[in-house]
C-alpha cells in the first residue's frame, strides 16, 4: 500500500500537476501552418491552467494497479484536450456565454465564436489522434489490446451516450424547467460530469491491466466522484468567490438553470456530497493495493472551494 505524508499532501500533488503540464505541453501541436490561428486558440484554452483531475486521476489508478510502461501519457494528454474542447464550447454564447474561465478571457472572447467552435473541435479530434499515439508504445499484443479498450472507453465516454448525451440533456432541461426532475439532474450530472472521470479511471486502469471486476468497481466510484463534483459545483455557483473559482458566480442563476441546489436545497446538497464522497473512498479502500494518495485527492477535489 502506497503512503503519503500528509503534511506535504500539496506540494505533491504540484509536482504531479507539474508533469501532467509537461505530458500536455509534449503532445499539444505546433502552432505553425494555415491553421496555425485554430491551433493557438486551442493550446490557449488548453494551457489555461485548472486542476488537471482527469489526467491526474488516471495517472495514479494507473499506479495503483501497477502500470509502468509509456501506454499511459498520451491518454493523460487525451482525456485533458477533451474536457477542454467541452469547456471551450461550454462557454459559448450559445450555451452558458461566459466570458472567463480559470481566471482569464474565454477563448471565444480572444479568438471569436468561429474560431472558439473550431479549436473545440480541433481539440476533440486532436484527442484521438493523440491517444492513438499510445500504440506506438505498445510492447506486445496484450498491450494493444489495452490500448484499443481503453480507446473504446474513451470514445463511449466522450460522446453521444457520455458526455455529450449529458450536455445534451442540459440544454433541454434549461428550454424546459419546469419539467426538470432530480432523476433528469442525476442524468445530467452522471454523463455531463462523471462520464469524463469513468473513462480516467477506467481507462487508467484497463493500461495497466486489471481485471474486468476492477474495472467495473471503478466506474461507479467514478460516478461517485463526478455526481458530488458536480454537486459541488452546484453549491459553489451559489456560495463561492468569483476570484476565488476563477470565473463569475451565479452563471446558473442567470441562465435559468435547474440544478441540485434549487430542487433540494443547500443542506441536502452538502449531505449527498458527502455520502457519495464517502462511497467512493470506500470502494477506493476495497483494492489491496490501495493507493493513499488518490484516496486523499478525492477527498480534496469534492470538497474543494474552487
Amino acid at each position: 500500500m502506497k503512503t503519503v505524508d500528509w503534511m506535504n499532501f500539496h506540494e505533491i500533488l504540484n509536482k504531479k500537476i507539474s508533469y501532467i503540464q509537461e505530458v500536455l505541453d509534449k503532445y499539444l501541436p505546433k502552432e505553425e501552418g494555415y491553421p496555425k490561428t485554430v491551433i493557438e486558440a486551442m493550446n490557449y484554452s488548453a494551457l489555461a491552467g485548472g486542476k488537471r483531475l482527469r489526467p491526474l486521476l488516471m495517472a495514479e489508478t494507473y499506479a495503483m494497479f501497477g502500470g509502468s510502461e509509456d501506454l499511459i501519457e498520451p491518454f493523460m494528454a487525451a482525456i485533458e484536450m477533451i474536457h477542454t474542447y467541452s469547456l471551450v464550447h461550454d462557454d459559448l454564447p450559445a450555451m452558458d456565454n461566459d466570458d472567463y474561465r480559470r481566471g482569464r478571457k474565454t477563448t471565444h472572447v480572444v479568438y471569436g465564436e468561429g474560431m472558439a467552435v473550431l479549436a473545440g473541435d480541433g481539440l476533440l479530434n486532436y484527442a484521438f489522434e493523440t491517444a492513438c499515439k499510445a500504440f506506438d508504445g505498445a510492447q506486445s499484443l496484450e498491450d494493444y489490446k489495452r490500448v484499443a479498450s481503453a480507446l473504446k472507453v474513451l470514445g463511449k465516454k466522450a460522446g453521444i451516450y457520455g458526455m455529450i448525451g449529458g450536455q445534451c440533456a442540459d440544454i433541454e432541461a434549461e428550454n424546459k424547467p419546469e419539467e426538470v426532475t432530480g432523476e433528469t439532474l442525476l442524468f445530467i450530472h452522471e454523463h455531463k460530469t462523471a462520464a469524463l472521470i469513468q473513462c480516467a479511471m477506467m481507462t487508467g486502469a484497463i493500461l495497466a491491466g486489471a481485471d474486468s471486476e476492477a474495472v467495473d468497481i471503478l466506474e461507479k466510484t467514478a460516478y461517485n466522484i463526478g455526481v458530488a463534483f458536480q454537486i459541488q459545483d452546484d453549491i459553489l455557483d451559489v456560495t463561492g468567490n468569483s476570484e476565488v473559482l476563477g470565473k463569475p458566480v451565479g452563471s446558473d442563476e442567470k441562465n435559468n438553470k435547474i440544478t441540485y441546489v434549487t430542487i433540494y436545497g443547500q443542506e441536502k446538497s452538502a449531505q449527498q456530497v458527502e455520502v457519495l464522497s464517502n462511497e467512493a473512498i470506500e470502494m477506493l479502500q476495497s483494492f489491496e493495493n490501495r493507493n493513499i494518495f488518490l484516496e486523499k485527492l478525492v477527498g480534496k477535489l469534492i470538497h474543494r472551494e474552487k
